[in-house]
C-alpha cells in the first residue's frame, strides 16, 4: 500500500453516511453518532475514516482527522483505472473496471463517494456483497489499493516497458 502524508496536499472530504446509536440506560437512551467520510484531493489520493462522537459535527470532524492518516495513492490512467479489480473486506465485496472517456462513474453511494474522492472520472463499478456502507468503502479501498500501472509492473520485474505488453 502506497502511503501519502496529509500536509502538504489540499484534500477535500465528503460524508459517506452517519448512523445514531442509542445507548438504552436506567435513567433513559443516550444517542451518539457514527460518521464515515471519504477524504481526497481528485487527483489519485484517497482515505476513509470514522468519527464518533456525542454530536454530528464533531463525529464528522474526527472521521476527517482519522481519513487523513489512512491516504493512499491511487494509479489513475486517462481518468479510468489501468485494469479490472476485485476488492473485498468483511461481507463487502466490489469489482471495480476501466471505462472509456465520457462513461462517467458508474457506481452506487459510498463507492461513488470513494470513486469520485480519488479523482476517477470513468469506471464501472459494482457492488457484489454487503451493502454496509462500512463494508463497502473499505472493499473499494482495497480494490484501488490493490491497483497497479503498467510502470510499477516493469520496474517490479525489472524489464522493459514494452516487454510487459507485448511478452
Amino acid at each position: 500500500m502506497k502511503r501519502v502524508k496529509s500536509s502538504e496536499i489540499e484534500l477535500k472530504d465528503r460524508l459517506v453516511s452517519i448512523q445514531r446509536v442509542a445507548k438504552v440506560t436506567k435513567g433513559g437512551r443516550t444517542f451518539s453518532f457514527s460518521a464515515i467520510v471519504v477524504v481526497g484531493d481528485e487527483n489519485g489520493i484517497v482515505g476513509y475514516g470514522l468519527g464518533k462522537a456525542k454530536e454530528v459535527t464533531e463525529a464528522i470532524t474526527k472521521g476527517i482527522d482519522d481519513a487523513k492518516k489512512n491516504l493512499i495513492k491511487v494509479p489513475v490512467i486517462n481518468g479510468t483505472v489501468p485494469h479490472e479489480q476485485y476488492g473485498k473486506f468483511s461481507g463487502g465485496r466490489v469489482l471495480v473496471q476501466p471505462a472509456v472517456h465520457g462513461t462517467g462513474v458508474l457506481a452506487g453511494g459510498a463507492m461513488r463517494a470513494v470513486l469520485e474522492s480519488a479523482g476517477i472520472k470513468d469506471v464501472l463499478a459494482k457492488s457484489l456483497g454487503s451493502s454496509n456502507p462500512h463494508n463497502v468503502v473499505k472493499a473499494t479501498i482495497d480494490a484501488l489499493a490493490n491497483l497497479r500501472d503498467a510502470y510499477t509492473v516493469a520496474h517490479n520485474r525489472g524489464v522493459d516497458l514494452n516487454k510487459v505488453f507485448n511478452g
